[in-house]
């Protein structure tokens, strides 16, 4: 692994241990936090076993993550806020293993459920993917691809969590398995992984989208996830601070990361 890229992973663990060290968290330590977020991540509109990481802490999380625009709960309008946020809840509480199901589930909630539409169907055309060097694989293809991911995946669990839902995440965007929604799908899918392992989820800021979509094609054509999930760990660690602002955990020499090696 990269020897930036492992810094950074360093840095994240320690400041995970802090939160560790503190969980489950107090009713008054889960507000601050929802304040924070709500703050920090409304502007950006292209984002978001420790078991102790509780049921609370996560609904805290998800209600603050935004998409598109809009709150997490406000996508899943249509589809019922309430079965979208308990199945979420219940992906991340019982650690639940990543399977093509899972992931066509996720898709549902991106879609808010539209009856008739593209939820949870894989596309039945080839598509390009707009400004992207790679080409997505045939539709004929889509079942043995998403299965290829979930093994791969299933295989990984050596891997640091967020490396790996870096990695899972560019594999999926790659596939391209829907007509719509899987940019929005993607990123949901990584979060929710990050939030399996304890972990902030990241949220892509807005001026960070260019190097974002430029980092994701770059892994797909070379299979070098490194750009990647330096990306993906500066956004992790950006969470990280935001929480331990909030719970009063955070020491002013967290280190600062660009997406230079």
């Amino acid at each position: 692994m990269d020897a930036s890229l492992q810094r950074m992973l360093k840095a994240i663990d320690a400041g995970k241990a802090k939160l560790d060290a503190v969980r489950p968290l107090s009713p008054a330590a889960l507000a601050s936090l929802h304040e924070r977020l709500r703050l920090e991540w409304t502007p950006n509109a292209h984002a978001i076993d420790h078991r102790a990481h509780s049921l609370r802490e996560t609904r805290v999380v998800l209600d603050s993550m935004t998409m598109d625009g809009q709150s997490l709960p406000q996508y899943c309008e249509t589809m019922g806020q309430r079965d979208a946020m308990r199945y979420l809840d219940e992906i991340v509480a019982k650690n639940e293993p990543l399977s093509a199901w899972q992931i066509r589930n996720i898709h549902n909630v991106v879609l808010k459920g539209r009856a008739g539409e593209e939820a949870c169907r894989y596309r039945h055309v080839n598509v390009t993917i707009a400004g992207a060097r790679t080409t997505p694989p045939d539709f004929l293809d889509l079942p043995a691809e998403l299965a290829a991911l979930v093994g791969w995946h299933a295989r990984e669990g050596h891997m640091h969590p967020v490396a790996r839902a870096a990695q899972l995440h560019t594999r999926f965007v790659r596939i391209h398995p829907f007509v719509d929604g899987n940019g929005r799908t993607g990123r949901l899918l990584l979060n929710v992984e990050l939030m399996k392992s304890g972990y902030p989820p990241a949220v892509i800021r807005a001026e960070d989208r260019a190097a974002y979509c430029d980092s994701l094609d770059d892994a797909c054509v070379s299979n070098d996830y490194t750009g990647i999930a330096r990306l993906i760990a500066e956004s992790v660690q950006r969470s990280m601070d935001i929480y331990l602002d909030a719970l009063g955990l955070r020491v002013d020499c967290s280190p600062h990361f660009t997406s230079k090696p």
